[in-house]
């Protein structure tokens, strides 16, 4: 390792908004957040689990109408991009380069 560029490892003081204050390593001395384990829901039981829009309800709800058979849907088909305005730029040049070659082709030969 190269002496000079490396950052110093110190101990450091980690504290919480609620509070809460440990000590663990890092660059930095002190560092201070907003959530810790000991405030934050999921490590403290609190957490309520909230049931998005009703899946469960409108999931229970298409299985009931269909009494648990599978229901085939058509498949989506892609509709053909139609090309950008430097690909028709460079297809109506090629195409007037055609003309053009065809044309004094066909002169060439009258």
């Amino acid at each position: 390792m190269k002496d000079g560029i490396h950052p110093k490892y110190v101990p450091s003081t980690v504290k919480c908004a609620c509070g809460h204050t440990f000590q663990t390593r890092s660059i930095r001395p002190s560092i201070h957040l907003e959530i810790c384990s000991n405030c934050h829901p999921f490590f403290t039981g609190k957490q309520k689990l909230v049931d998005s829009a009703g899946r469960v309800e409108r999931f229970s709800r298409r299985f009931e109408k269909t009494q648990g058979s599978t229901v085939r849907t058509k498949a989506k088909t892609r509709t053909p991009k139609s090309p950008t305005k430097t690909a028709r730029k460079i297809l109506s040049t090629v195409a007037r380069k055609a003309k053009a070659e065809k044309k004094t082709s066909d002169e060439k030969r009258a």
